[in-house]
């Protein structure tokens, strides 16, 4: 697990930076693009708001387990073997996950948009075509009952009581959801408008997309491969943490962007 700061401000921006990484996660990207698809034809005034939807369930379970941590932190710690399997676990799905989305673009017929590649949206079957706003949110929360997520959120309600208190490791799941929220809610936006157009264009920017999800899954498994492995790497990046998670959500994020500018782009005339 990664070590948290114990400077306040540090800690917060850290949380958030998980969240807005968290919501940058194939699962969630592959998931969200699975209900935008499917209510852009069943209920398209809203279906750009799946993104949003299905964080806030997320957030709110993330927030409740927080909240559950901080009452249960006081007799009970959290033993050594969880946490090394958890981040073991949690590389091991990184990288399926990296291998899986790459693989979806190279696969990819050149006249087909590249979709993310998930793992955790199998397993929901019929929930992955739900055209209500209060089942987009129950899926989303039915993804944080996790392994992956029930870890992080239990990391920074320890650290939040640590702080000051409950109310501190509650804040800490709000600031968490926050960042989810934004990166979830961009790309429900971002997805409704590769559908709208599905020219040219939006291939190439599905394959943008899936090329940074899938690289970042890999680069970021293989750092925490060589953190478990390697005392002098986990070392060296004691203090890091927030620099090297800024530099995640860097590359995703100017991914992002240049999704959205190839999609915002007219598509060329043809000629003749």
């Amino acid at each position: 697990m990664t070590a948290l700061p114990a400077d306040g401000l540090a800690l917060v921006l850290l949380v958030f930076v998980f969240g807005v990484k968290h919501g940058f996660d194939a699962d969630h990207l592959a998931t969200i693009d699975g209900l935008t698809r499917f209510n852009a034809r069943a209920n398209p005034r809203w279906s750009r708001f799946c993104g949003t939807l299905f964080s806030l369930g997320h957030g709110a379970v993330v927030v409740a387990i927080a909240l559950a941590v901080s009452l249960l932190s006081r007799h009970w710690t959290t033993p050594e073997w969880l946490e090394v399997s958890g981040a073991w676990i949690s590389i091991g799905f990184l990288t399926l996950l990296g291998v899986l989305n790459l693989r979806a673009v190279l696969a990819a017929e050149a006249h087909e948009m590249v979709q993310p590649v998930g793992l955790k949206g199998r397993w929901l079957g019929r929930l992955g075509r739900i055209a209500h706003p209060a089942g987009v949110a129950l899926v989303g929360a039915l993804f944080a009952l996790s392994f992956d997520t029930v870890s992080q959120a239990a990391l920074f309600a320890v650290a939040g009581v640590q702080a000051g208190g409950a109310a501190h490791a509650v804040g800490l799941g709000l600031t968490f959801m926050l960042g989810m929220l934004l990166a979830d809610g961009a790309n429900g936006f971002w997805i409704a408008r590769l559908i709208a157009r599905a020219d040219g264009t939006a291939r190439i920017a599905s394959r943008v997309m899936a090329l940074a999800v899938g690289g970042m899954s890999l680069l970021v498994a293989a750092w925490g491969a060589a953190r478990m492995a390697w005392p002098g790497v986990e070392a060296w990046g004691e203090g890091k943490e927030l620099a090297l998670g800024f530099g995640v959500i860097g590359v995703i994020f100017v991914s992002f962007i240049l999704g959205i500018h190839l999609a915002r782009d007219p598509a060329p005339e043809a000629v003749g």
